[in-house]
């Protein structure tokens, strides 16, 4: 049975990062990794909706405060991808973020590294 055709979804839009200050984060992911702002504007009384474009992709990300589920630094293992891993190692340290050095799997090269509040991101070097 061909399936191709029975998708009921036209991709992924948004990815839920829990923070615990959204300004200090936005700073993190605009300024070190470079993920343009591409909404901000009041949502709650104590909270922004703050999202940004991961560039290369259709998929944002937000940055939420108000998932009692998903505590500051719950998410890990989300895999971004780069051209050139070595210089965006080199890139990441002269921003100032610790990252694992860089290293090889049978998938290819990757680098591993957390936002300040400890949500846990992968990079890895499109094959």
């Amino acid at each position: 049975m061909d399936t191709t055709n029975d998708a009921v979804t036209n991709g992924l839009a948004i990815v839920s990062i829990p923070v615990k200050d959204q300004e200090g984060s936005k700073r993190f992911y605009n300024e070190v990794l470079g993920f343009p702002i591409a909404r901000e504007a009041d949502f709650r009384p104590d909270a922004k909706w703050i999202e940004l474009n991961v560039p290369g992709t259709k998929t944002n990300i937000a940055l939420v405060t108000w998932f009692a589920n998903m505590p500051p630094g719950g998410v890990s293992g989300i895999v971004l991808v780069t051209a050139n891993i070595d210089a965006a190692f080199q890139t990441l340290q002269a921003r100032g973020l610790d990252t694992s050095a860089v290293q090889s799997a049978p998938w290819g090269k990757y680098l591993t590294f957390s936002d300040p509040d400890g949500n846990g991101w992968v990079m890895n070097e499109a094959r």
